[in-house]
């Protein structure tokens, strides 16, 4: 990664804030290296993947 993007902070478990965004490609990517997708995935530096959460059809999505 590029060593002129800031960093996350270093001391306690703060939240992870994006550091480039692309709405129209559907992706941010946030300090720690991680990349969200708008369709709430997540793929890590180490390589790991938290999929998507699906709603099936015919069941409303919760309002937050």
């Amino acid at each position: 990664m590029c060593s002129n993007q800031s960093s996350c902070p270093a001391s306690g478990p703060a939240p992870r804030h994006p550091v480039a965004a692309h709405p129209e490609q559907g992706w941010t990517l946030l300090c720690d290296g991680s990349i969200v997708f708008d369709d709430s995935g997540e793929l890590h530096p180490d390589g790991s993947v938290i999929p998507p959460c699906r709603v099936p059809a015919d069941r409303p999505a919760l309002a937050v």
